[in-house]
């Protein structure tokens, strides 16, 4: 299957996108000499197509959330990795918007409480940076911990969604605040299978 990609104006600088016919594959943050060899592959292996609708899609759901009338992503998913990786990024799509988790929590909620390094390295091998929320997961102490874009713009990310680096904190949501895209959101694993 032909991959295309693009490249959309991010805040903290551009963005590369990556999809394939059954979804968003990858997302580099600038800069990408940090990206995982998986999304600078998927980025070197793709072709020019800013019109693919995936792409235009994930586009038009970037811009949004980046004017904060969007919390969560419904272009179609598809990334690539191992079982457990796949239910990382499960557990990290169901963070709600403006609130952040612990490595240590992350681990729990993807089922393996045991594997807490196990899920921070799932958690930097994720292909889909903002888009599936790896930024709102942050040390059992508060601390921002390493992000591929790095710590300038995790704090910018969890700024504009108006969380803030101290105690992991799981913060009660206004049902009147709701916004475009908010909702349940299909898991990871489901939209890798099919």
């Amino acid at each position: 299957m032909t991959t295309a990609r693009a490249t959309v104006a991010g805040p903290f600088g551009p963005l590369g996108i990556v999809a394939g016919g059954d979804g968003l594959r990858a997302l580099l943050l600038p800069p990408t000499a940090t990206a995982t060899a998986t999304v600078t592959s998927a980025w070197t292996g793709a072709a020019d197509d800013p019109d693919h609708p995936v792409l235009r899609m994930a586009a038009r759901q970037l811009g949004e959330y980046f004017a904060r009338r969007r919390r969560a992503f419904t272009v179609a998913l598809a990334p690539a990795g191992t079982p457990f990786q796949l239910a990382v990024w499960t557990a990290l799509r169901a963070i709600p918007f403006g609130e952040t988790i612990s490595y240590r929590e992350l681990a729990a909620r993807a089922g393996r409480p045991e594997a807490i390094r196990a899920a921070g390295a799932a958690n930097a091998a994720n292909p889909l940076a903002i888009v599936i929320p790896c930024h709102r997961v942050i040390g059992s102490d508060g601390s921002l911990t390493g992000y591929a874009g790095g710590l300038a713009a995790k704090r910018a990310l969890l700024a504009l969604e108006g969380a803030r680096a101290g105690t992991p904190r799981r913060q009660q949501r206004r049902p009147d605040l709701r916004l475009p895209g908010d909702g349940v959101t299909q898991p990871v694993a489901q939209l890798a299978q099919g």
